[in-house]
């Protein structure tokens, strides 16, 4: 069994708040253990309570799409939630149930180590982008440590504004960019130091 796959099933015995006694299933996340791009969303809806796995309903759907756009299958990217459990009546997560849950997503991080997180929604973005809104934000990277941050609108608002759709096309279409960025900066550091003899 991997340290993925253990971890995961740690976070489906979670009771660490008060969402573990409403939830049906717990979405701990899925996708290659070795993942260069990782988005992150918010919290798993009622489709993905009653069947355990991230973005399977509408907004599931069109995030498949965006994903194919910049040439991506659904199964090369890993795919998780700031919590693992649906909110009662898809409220917003609450600051404590943020905070109970965050270890869970911090230790999924560590293992898969990607190279690029795209945030989907203000949730996630809060974390990496603190202090900022998503209109202001959206379809900008930052750089913290060895990992790119991409901020975007999260695909269930383009099925409530339909206005927003073209913004959220024009920003993932950014992301190869930002992965070539995020290659570089790799090779940069396997490249071993030139020893200066002289």
């Amino acid at each position: 069994m991997s340290l993925l796959t253990e971890l995961h099933t740690e976070i489906e015995g979670c009771k660490n708040c008060e969402l573990a006694r409403h939830r049906t299933k717990v979405v701990p996340g899925e996708g290659p253990e070795d993942a260069r791009l990782l988005f992150i969303g918010e919290a798993p809806g009622w489709n993905e309570d009653q069947t355990g796995r991230p973005f399977v309903g509408q907004a599931g759907q069109y995030l498949d799409q965006l994903i194919g756009m910049i040439g991506y299958k659904r199964s090369q990217v890993f795919i998780a939630n700031v919590i693992k459990c649906r909110p009662p009546e898809n409220r917003d997560p609450m600051p404590g149930e943020i905070m109970a849950c965050s270890k869970w997503l911090e230790r999924q991080l560590d293992l898969i180590k990607p190279r690029v997180i795209v945030t989907l929604g203000r949730f996630s973005m809060a974390k990496y982008f603190p202090g900022d809104t998503i209109s202001k934000v959206h379809g900008r990277s930052k750089r913290i440590g060895g990992i790119i941050y991409f901020a975007m609108y999260h695909p269930a608002a383009a099925l409530h504004q339909g206005n927003l759709r073209r913004v959220i096309e024009a920003d993932i279409l950014k992301l190869p960019a930002v992965l070539a960025e995020a290659g570089k900066m790799e090779e940069e550091k396997e490249r071993p130091a030139q020893l200066n003899l002289f």
